[in-house]
């Protein structure tokens, strides 16, 4: 258990708060790039800080405090011009930095009059990567942009799912540190929803159970290993394990799980979901990343378990807005759990020393691409499971090389329409897959 005092420095993500400070030293995705393509602007709350996310007509990106100074009204509905974003009500403009640079009337008024020059909000800095736009909100200079491998391999297929949780960003990572839940979470309860609905198949054998549990820091984060009933140490699961990404990401298979603490009792999960080709297949162009929001509820007002992930953002939202670990009962199966909040408070004693946290990037040449490999890769991409549950569908016009990979809108096993595009892409270049 901890103390109230120690769950509050744990989850509590605003400015001049340990974990907040800490938090602010990394990068975060805020939006899909896709997303200011339809709508230049978007409002983005992000470690208790209300913004505005835009995208100028020159293609430039900011992330400026969302009320404008003069009269206090929300800039995400503001107007983005060539070189920045102005107010709606009287016309202001601010570039990506936060710099007044128009004051329409003022200027008409006292044409030689330096007013503007005084006007500054805050404004943080965007990149875009794979698809995704990142921000950082801590001190200067900011750390690079870490590469890691999902974002910028080639000759794959991508996709980016979102879901809003009411409840603190904690409890979804330390999920990711809590391998036993797996054969009861996924399995058992998974099977008894089966059973509910009056049918014989079964997700995971109900007697394949973990016997062995093992966690050791490693450069970018914690790895996990595992040992199950049909299993040994000589197996990828416990010889090459899982690896959690401090700190707030869980990578699994060819995907990454990034928790994004939008203030103390909300958070944003991204999926982001590579697919790789079967080896000899050249993946189509894919010159839009898509997006989708992935349901928490059904329309029932239900949780949607009936897929993996929604069974996990079950049970991290039924703990609460921030749990209450003042009351816990940890045991075994719980040490990752107690590693990685070790690790979390090393790594805010860090940052409170002036030193630099895990996972902060400064040589490009380290920098040019992060691999994490992880069980059952030993080295080598994942190929795209054929029975792997993600709500995509998709079309591949062979004579232009475009790819289109559309949200369907719900959860259903349509990963084998992303594996019919990588079907069509072979049959076409004349390769037969096994």
């Amino acid at each position: 258990m901890l103390s109230v005092d120690a769950n509050e420095k744990l989850t509590q993500v605003g400015k001049g708060t340990p974990m907040g400070e800490l938090m602010r030293r990394y990068w975060h995705p805020v939006a899909a790039t896709v997303e200011l393509d339809e709508r230049p602007t978007k409002s983005v709350r992000l470690l208790a800080e209300d913004l505005v996310l835009y995208k100028d007509r020159s293609g430039t990106y900011g992330l400026l405090d969302r009320l404008c100074p003069h009269r206090r009204v929300d800039l995400s509905y503001g107007i983005p011009e060539e070189n920045g974003l102005r107010c709606m009500y009287h016309g202001w403009m601010f570039d990506e930095t936060g710099q007044c640079i128009e004051q329409p009337f003022e200027e008409t008024v006292h044409p030689d009059g330096r007013f503007k020059e005084k006007v500054r909000i805050a404004g943080y800095p965007i990149e875009e990567m794979g698809g995704m736009l990142w921000a950082y909100l801590g001190p200067t200079p900011a750390p690079l942009l870490p590469r890691w491998d999902l974002f910028v391999w080639d000759n794959v297929l991508r996709d980016i799912g979102e879901t809003h949780l009411p409840c603190n960003w904690l409890q979804c990572m330390e999920n990711s540190l809590d391998p036993v839940h797996l054969e009861w979470l996924h399995g058992y309860w998974s099977n008894y929803q089966l059973e509910l609905m009056g049918t014989e198949a079964r997700v995971i054998p109900p007697n394949k159970r973990h016997t062995k549990i093992s966690f050791e820091p490693f450069k970018h984060g914690i790895i996990k290993r595992r040992t199950y009933t049909d299993t040994t140490e000589d197996d990828t699961p416990w010889k090459v394990g899982h690896p959690v990404v401090f700190p707030n990401w869980l990578r699994v298979g060819t995907g990454f799980q990034m928790r994004t603490p939008v203030d103390d009792t909300n958070t944003i999960h991204w999926h982001y979901n590579v697919y790789a080709p079967p080896t000899g297949v050249t993946a189509p162009k894919q010159d839009v990343i898509p997006h989708r929001e992935v349901p928490l509820r059904h329309e029932d007002g239900r949780f949607a378990v009936d897929y993996t992930i929604g069974q996990d953002t079950m049970a991290w939202v039924t703990q609460g807005a921030i749990a209450q670990r003042n009351l816990e009962k940890l045991g075994e199966s719980d040490k990752g759990i107690i590693m990685y909040r070790r690790q979390l408070q090393e790594q805010m004693d860090i940052v409170a020393a002036g030193g630099e946290p895990l996972n902060t990037f400064r040589d490009p040449g380290e920098n040019e691409i992060i691999e994490l490999w992880q069980e059952n890769q030993l080295g080598k991409r994942l190929v795209l499971p054929r029975n792997n549950h993600v709500p995509l569908d998709g079309q591949w016009d062979p004579e232009t090389g475009d790819v289109s990979v559309a949200p369907t809108g719900k959860h259903a096993p349509v990963g084998l329409r992303v594996q019919r595009i990588y079907d069509e892409a072979a049959e076409a270049a004349g390769i037969k897959l096994q």
